[in-house]
């Protein structure tokens, strides 16, 4: 008995230092290449597995170390069955030892069964951004180099819309301090794991825990995700279109981060950009534009005019709810100053020179925008403006 608990010790604390490539090294010399689980090569020739009463579909992640990601979405009701394996790399059916190397390009994988009447694909994305750490170039948590990287393989045109509008939708959310660089990535060929990493939380139960307690990852995605569970600003009530949206403001820390030294000067210290020599002065492009801090929108390429002022100028707001007008008594006059609501961005003044009826012009700082373009709409979340266009 002495024996056995010196060799589970041994075996805790190599998993602590090195993570699951050293431990399922170990375990590679007493399991066996057999590879039994459900595979991609029993699905049908349009891409769906089909069983005795249902078709199901397939998603492909890449979260960190497979057992931990097969974990997770194992217990999504939906999900029939999540495989793990290797994808994303040049070596054809690569072995762990080959992958766990960091020399094939592969990165540990799994492959996700699930019925689209049960659980959408949007859903498991969800999924997904819950359980990793989208910010980390470098592997997810103890698991380090190339072979750990995050990253989404879509296997159609819709999945790929679905993924790159949810990576939008959680950089808007501000719920992480640096950018997020998971991958979205056409898919191209799944290799499935060795036999002994199939269901491994559920084969070495205790061993699995043990790992994944010492990699530090539900430690970190608790702290993460408990800080944004509480901030009830992310998710404002729109009074027009009833629908829910985040366009609140983030602490200053952040806004520094995310914006560059100019547009933190226009937005935050009130400040002026220099005339024709800006992003959008001469833009001409359909769509819309909406504040570089929240999202909000603002204003729209249908009411933008050419003012020989070098700065964007529009005749009217998209969106009259998202912008406020304050009195701006400073370099000697008096002025109206335009901001947005939620973020409290400083946007430029209004004037009375504009065009006819109304006679406005909003001149904004180009620092202060971001402009979406009419075919990236639906994409990144402002599909209810594509009938303007």
């Amino acid at each position: 008995m002495k024996t056995k608990m010196m060799m589970l010790m041994i075996i805790i604390t190599a998993v602590f230092i090195f993570g699951c490539q050293s431990f399922a090294e170990k375990q590679e010399t007493m399991g066996t290449d057999m590879k039994t689980k459900m595979t991609p090569d029993m699905k049908s020739e349009e891409g769906h597995m089909k069983t005795d009463i249902q078709t199901l579909e397939i998603a492909t992640f890449a979260g960190g170390c497979f057992w931990c990601t097969e974990s997770d979405f194992e217990k999504v009701k939906g999900v029939k069955n999540a495989v793990s394996g290797y994808a994303g790399g040049v070596k054809i059916d690569p072995t762990y030892r080959e992958v766990s190397g960091g020399s094939t390009g592969h990165t540990e994988a799994i492959q996700v069964y699930y019925d689209p009447n049960v659980v959408t694909y949007k859903k498991l994305l969800e999924v997904f951004w819950r359980h990793i750490d989208p910010t980390d170039p470098g592997g997810q948590f103890v698991d380090r180099g190339s072979q750990y990287r995050s990253e989404i393989f879509y296997h159609s045109d819709l999945q790929k819309k679905q993924a790159m509008a949810s990576k939008m939708a959680l950089e808007k959310s501000m719920v992480f301090d640096k950018p997020i660089v998971t991958a979205i990535t056409k898919f191209e060929k799944f290799y499935t794991a060795e036999d002994y990493h199939q269901d491994y939380y559920k084969k070495n139960a205790y061993r699995y825990k043990y790992y994944r307690w010492g990699s530090g990852r539900d430690q970190f995605l608790e702290k993460t995700w408990k800080k944004k569970d509480k901030n009830k600003k992310m998710l404002i009530k729109e009074k027009t279109s009833g629908q829910m949206s985040s366009w609140s403001k983030p602490s200053d820390a952040i806004i520094k981060q995310k914006l560059t030294q100019l547009q933190y000067k226009i937005t935050q210290k009130n400040g002026t950009e220099r005339p024709f020599d800006n992003e959008y002065w001469d833009n001409k492009k359909p769509g819309i534009y909406v504040d570089i801090v929240s999202g909000e929108p603002l204003f729209s390429s249908k009411d933008k005019f050419v003012s020989g002022t070098g700065w964007p100028s529009f005749a009217k707001p998209l969106e009259p709810e998202h912008v406020k007008e304050k009195t701006d008594k400073s370099l000697f006059m008096v002025r109206t100053e335009v901001r947005s609501k939620n973020a409290d961005s400083h946007l430029g003044h209004l004037f009375d020179d504009g065009p006819k009826p109304n006679g406005l012009r909003y001149c904004i700082n180009s620092a202060a925008l971001r402009f979406v373009p009419k075919e990236k709409l639906e994409m990144e979340g402002y599909g209810k403006y594509l009938d303007l266009f």
